[in-house]
């Protein structure tokens, strides 16, 4: 079983079984206060699932694409509590578990992923099906593109206010399960450089 956080959008926190699916999620949709909910979401959700963290076998973290601020709370929440129970961190593109809950629940052919990256700007991922381990196949993305110029694509277009944790979980248990882990590196998907960057330094003169 993992416990799975993602912060790309609002906030959200499950725990989930290969086998069993989804068994606890909860989550809000509010972008502001991911650092004030997390704690308190990662608690009720092993609450809801009456399980230890000492059962957990993992820690699955969506890696965005998303706004810096709220992206790396989610992150950094999971791999501390990775590290706490000494479990592995399982890195999940957020995009992926949007278009994976879509295709779980019926949905099939082409579909586009859209979330708000702020400044007038979307991160877009497409993707076309899912293969034999029931991953979805992304064809295209995630990138960043401006808010009037989303490229039309046959097919879904899903905008995504709430990234859900338990798409997350689950697609870190499928990768598993087919040996396809690591599924992303462990670098956060800003699509865009940071606002602050380091300075050259001052230059003493003696």
């Amino acid at each position: 079983m993992l416990l799975a956080i993602d912060t790309s959008t609002g906030t959200s926190v499950a725990v989930v079984d290969h086998d069993a699916g989804v068994i606890a999620e909860v989550g809000t949709a509010d972008t502001m206060r991911h650092a004030e909910v997390v704690g308190e979401l990662i608690r009720e959700a092993l609450e809801s699932a009456h399980l230890p963290p000492a059962r957990l076998s993992g820690v699955a973290a969506g890696m965005g694409p998303g706004p810096f601020t709220g992206l790396r709370v989610g992150i950094a929440a999971a791999h501390a509590f990775a590290l706490g129970i000494r479990k592995p961190f399982v890195p999940v593109v957020s995009h992926d578990a949007v278009a994976y809950t879509w295709y779980r629940d019926g949905g099939s052919g082409p579909m586009q992923v859209v979330t708000d990256a702020r400044r007038r700007e979307f991160a877009v991922s497409d993707y076309d099906g899912i293969d034999a381990d029931g991953l979805p196949i992304r064809v295209h993305g995630p990138v960043l593109v401006p808010r009037d110029e989303i490229p039309a694509r046959t097919g879904t277009r899903l905008d995504a206010t709430l990234v859900s944790a338990g798409g997350i979980g689950m697609i870190a248990e499928l990768a598993f399960a087919g040996g396809r882990l690591p599924l992303t590196g462990e670098a956060p998907l800003y699509l865009r450089a940071p606002d602050v960057t380091p300075s050259a330094g001052k230059r003493v003169l003696r």
